[in-house]
């Protein structure tokens, strides 16, 4: 029996974690306090703590031990271990994981899925896909290993506060973004993060060339399913990316994830994704 596992950064929702997922909670920590992603700690947590000190929350990986006592029970249980971890050039997580991992030779794979948020989470559903096809864990893992470059990741921010605040722009593009309406496009690519171009006008405006742009970009993509996936955005701009995805592409399936506390303490409210495998 094959389980897939990921860390918490996959941003996949409870609904979606539900179907036999397990799932590792990376630490957010608030000043003195540290809490475990997804389990004790909310996104409206970041946002009332960043709005009372002005501070970003810490983020820590899991330990080897904690990764090793993770792995050690499904494999207890007679069940081979597919891991994905968010991006390695994002966190330790992936190391250490690699490291805990070599206490269950043939049992315990783990994946660097070079991406983050429900960017890695598409490749842990195709992972589910391919275990559901009858695939051994050697199978699945090559088959991923082929679709990681393929995967969009990309998102873009309402403001540039928070991303300011984490040291990934100046204090002038922050100011300048804001007062002009600037947008940046944030583009995964070989699992790290870049401002690929500049979107300006509302948000609402903003996502939809951001959608277009996709289009042209990727004209052939795997229509299986698709994530919309959003930092606590305005219901509004949620419905509208729904709408334009819709009339855009031709999904199978279009799926609204909310990120998690990692995510969001480094991006902040109101930033929206579209996310998919090409082709």
């Amino acid at each position: 029996m094959i389980r897939i596992t990921a860390d918490s950064t996959c941003d996949l929702g409870e609904h979606i974690v539900k179907r036999n997922i397990g799932v590792m909670p990376l630490s957010v920590i608030l000043g003195e306090n540290t809490f475990r992603d997804g389990v004790d700690i909310v996104p409206q947590d970041i946002f009332d703590f960043v709005e009372k000190t002005g501070q970003l929350p810490k983020t820590a990986a899991p330990s080897i031990g904690d990764y090793t006592d993770f792995f050690a029970a499904y494999v207890e249980a007679g069940e081979t271990v597919i891991h994905f971890n968010i991006s390695s050039k994002s966190s330790a997580a992936n190391t250490y994981a690699q490291k805990a991992a070599e206490a269950f030779p043939g049992k315990v794979y783990v994946v660097d899925s070079r991406a983050l948020s429900s960017g890695q989470g598409l490749l842990i559903m195709k992972a589910g896909d391919f275990v559901g096809q009858g695939m051994t864990a050697e199978e699945i893992v090559a088959k991923i290993n082929e679709l990681i470059p393929k995967t969009n990741t990309s998102f873009v921010p309402d403001r540039l506060d928070y991303l300011y605040k984490g040291g990934r722009c100046s204090r002038m593009a922050m100011y300048g973004a804001n007062i002009l309406k600037i947008h940046p496009l944030i583009e995964m690519k070989d699992g790290q993060l870049f401002a690929e171009k500049k979107y300006r006008g509302s948000m609402q405006k903003c996502i939809n060339n951001y959608i277009e742009d996709l289009a042209e970009q990727y004209p052939s993509y795997d229509r299986t399913r698709c994530f919309i996936t959003h930092s606590t955005a305005d219901p509004e701009l949620v419905a509208f990316a729904k709408k334009k995805v819709a009339e855009t592409f031709s999904f199978d399936e279009v799926i609204e994830t909310v990120a998690g506390s990692v995510i969001t303490g480094h991006c902040g409210r109101n930033t929206l994704g579209v996310l998919f495998i090409a082709e």
